[in-house]
């Protein structure tokens, strides 16, 4: 943290300005590259590599690789974080996602959609993957190499991808570069995937420090209840320091509450789930939670209010009922479908998460009575009115007008005025 902290003191304030702008847009997206959504800042980043990496290192113990045609940031993983992923991959699109990386690295720099399919569902065999040629089947497979060509990995130079489902070829390009800057997790070091997820999410170099700053940069809501003693313990400890850290590298904001920290961008442009939203699940979400909150008494450990799937399904259909002309039509006709949006929004955004019997967090698909837990943070969107007085408070009278004076045109021939 002193090395990084020198580093950006000897900086111009536009040059520290430009680090923390360059910074950000890496914490969004940790393989940028041209032509994409804030590729413009590459040329910003590879002359503010040294103090990029000096930031990453020294505070979140993050590598970063930077090259002039892109920059790779290596995040920790989420481990079993469920919430997090692409939302366009299944597991079954996962599975194919890194079944075709392996396939890509002994392949070439272009090859026939045939044939990648062919050599891809061989690797599934031959990794115990069970292959079924389906529709579902091969829909995993195109989400998997869509998402690998949004990620400029692969390039569809004759044709597309999304021909596996017909008889119609494609000639596919593959960016060696990008290819081998993708895998984040120590693969080779691994014996499984579970071993691979647990390494991959392990702390840096300071154990706790970067641990629970990760958390803090990457969790728009920190609980004390969720952290182990020895990290809640050097939060409360570090709290000011951390939160003038996080302001001046990242441009984040910092509050302290009895149940954790909340971290905000005051732009939200860090926001990967944009939250109060305009879409029907997002209008749906917010008014339901202050219904839920008022269902049972917050736990006395954590704060968390206990919730049922079926509590949720009544808000959510007394809310549909109450207000019928404001919603889409798959929202009225699909109420199973609305809640378990509903809930799915919720889990992403950290407020609600499953637990199971032995009080350990589940991955939120349990729709068992009594599972699901409302985070105190929940209460920062209940509703507040404008303009109401406190109660036993009266509104103050308006102040008396003052009385009228003379104008430009009044006539004052009266009092013998010119």
């Amino acid at each position: 943290m002193t090395a990084a902290t020198r580093t950006f003191d000897e900086l111009s304030s536009i040059d520290a300005s430009n680090v923390v702008r360059c910074a950000r847009a890496l914490l969004r997206r940790p393989l940028l590259r041209e032509g994409t959504p804030d590729g413009d800042l590459l040329p910003m980043i590879y002359r503010q590599r040294a103090a990029l990496h000096e930031v990453f290192s020294a505070l979140l113990g993050y590598r970063l690789v930077v090259e002039r045609r892109f920059a790779r940031l290596y995040k920790s993983g989420p481990g079993a974080d469920a919430t997090r992923g692409e939302p366009s991959l299944t597991p079954r699109g996962y599975a194919y996602l890194a079944l075709t990386l392996a396939t890509l690295t002994g392949i070439g720099r272009q090859v026939l959609l045939s044939r990648l399919v062919t050599d891809v569902r061989a690797a599934a065999v031959e990794a115990g993957v069970p292959v079924v040629d389906d529709p579902a089947d091969r829909r995993a497979l195109t989400a998997a190499l869509r998402h690998l060509v949004a990620l400029g990995v692969i390039s569809e130079t004759e044709g597309t991808v999304t021909a596996t489902d017909s008889t119609a070829e494609a000639l596919i390009t593959i960016d060696t570069d990008l290819l081998g800057q993708l895998p984040a997790g120590p693969i080779g070091a691994a014996d499984g995937p579970a071993e691979l997820v647990a390494a991959a999410a392990q702390a840096g170099p300071r154990s706790v420090e970067h641990v629970v700053r990760r958390r803090l940069v990457e969790d728009p809501v920190v609980l004390y209840a969720d952290l182990p003693a020895e990290q809640r313990d050097w939060l409360l400890k570090n709290f000011g320091v951390e939160s003038r850290l996080l302001e001046r590298f990242f441009g984040l904001v910092t509050e302290v509450r009895s149940e954790g920290v909340v971290v905000s961008d005051p732009e939200d442009y860090l926001t990967d789930t944009p939250f109060p939203g305009t879409g029907t699940v997002a209008r749906v979400a917010l008014l339901a939670l202050p219904r839920l909150l008022e269902l049972g008494e917050p736990r006395e450990s954590d704060g968390r209010h206990p919730v049922t799937r079926g509590q949720l399904a009544e808000v959510c259909a007394d809310l549909v009922e109450s207000y019928p002309a404001a919603w889409s039509r798959q929202a009225t006709e699909e109420p199973a479908e609305l809640v378990r949006s509903v809930a799915d929004l919720l889990r992403r955004l950290g407020v609600l998460r499953g637990e199971a019997a032995d009080g350990t967090a589940t991955t939120g698909e349990d729709h068992g009575e009594l599972t699901w837990w409302l985070s105190p943070a929940a209460h920062r969107w209940l509703p507040e009115p404008d303009a109401t007085p406190a109660p036993g408070r009266e509104p103050e009278p308006p102040p008396a007008p003052e009385p009228p004076g003379l104008s430009l045109f009044d006539d004052l021939e009266e009092d013998g005025a010119r």
